[in-house]
């Protein structure tokens, strides 16, 4: 399944559903309202097409997430690696490490996430 990728305005709208689901889609629009300045039309023109995409869904009126946030953003960074080095995480980590030095914690960090792979 290729993942849709949000938009900046689908992405704001989606974190406000994550933070709160199960959420009533009249909620959802006040949420909206308070928190983006948006009209009652431009939620409905936003939530319409992130649940076009799989992400969320209207059901009755509720609004509940298909994916968690941490889903979407796995299944985003995966995409994109297939885009751009045709799915290699080593080949991503050696083009990043060419422009930033790692900090001594941070390769720790990604030394013990290494190990805990080895072991599952």
């Amino acid at each position: 399944m290729v993942i849709y990728v949000m938009t900046e305005a689908e992405m704001q709208l989606a974190q406000i559903i994550w933070e709160r689901e199960p959420l009533p889609s009249g909620e959802l629009v006040k949420l909206a309202a308070e928190r983006l300045n948006w009209k009652k039309s431009t939620t409905y023109t936003v939530l319409r097409k992130i649940c076009e995409n799989d992400i969320f869904q209207n059901k009755d009126a509720v609004v509940t997430s298909l994916m968690s946030s941490e889903e979407y953003a796995r299944k985003k960074g995966e995409r994109y690696l297939a885009e751009n080095y045709n799915g290699s995480l080593p080949g991503f980590v050696a083009a990043f490490l060419k422009r930033k030095k790692l900090s001594k914690k941070e390769i720790e960090e990604l030394s013990k996430l290494i190990e805990e792979y080895k072991e599952n």
